[in-house]
């Protein structure tokens, strides 16, 4: 076995996880109780699986697009117009209220709701296809109804998009290249 490098963490947590971070840094998460040849067993016996996601992660970095400064302020820009006429549009069709839209740039969401009614959306979305952008906003607005990912949820979210799951799996593969 090739010696894996890794960082280790110990919570209250009830199971051990592995974490692939950017640059293909393996983080493990452990309960307390475990001890440092159990998480090295783990680790032998994932080292498959550890080695296929490293190898992806660094195809994926290869492929991501570099964002100058120049291509965020005119994203931001953009979106500051697009996201709120996306989102009244489909507001009005599905009959639902929200607060404020808020623009951000987070690592890991394309938009949140809050229980007050108020939208974030990364302003990444505008670099998206605009049928993507369009499937962030009213899953974000379908929050309105249903503050989860219920079936009642997703029924609403198809109501409006009945090719959400295309869109939700493009989305995905789209993620890695910003």
């Amino acid at each position: 076995m090739e010696q894996i490098t890794y960082e280790w963490i110990r919570s209250r947590r009830k199971t051990i996880a592995i974490q692939i971070k950017e640059g293909g840094k393996v983080v493990v998460r452990t309960p307390y109780s475990i001890s440092r040849k159990q998480v090295e067993d783990f680790l032998r016996e994932k080292q498959d699986w550890i080695i296929k996601n490293q190898k992806q992660l660094h195809k994926a970095q290869e492929n991501k697009m570099v964002i100058t400064e120049e291509i965020r302020r005119e994203g931001v820009e953009r979106a500051l117009r697009v996201l709120p006429e996306r989102t009244d549009h489909y507001a009005r069709l599905m009959g639902i209220s929200y607060g404020r839209i808020t623009i951000r740039e987070q690592k890991t969401r394309w938009g949140s709701c809050s229980s007050k009614g108020n939208l974030n959306f990364n302003w990444k979305l505008v670099l998206m296809p605009m049928d993507l952008l369009d499937y962030v906003v009213v899953h974000e607005l379908a929050h309105r109804r249903e503050m989860n990912h219920s079936k009642d949820f997703w029924r609403i979210v198809e109501e409006v998009l009945p090719d959400y799951r295309e869109r939700r799996k493009r989305l995905n593969n789209f993620s890695s290249m910003l």
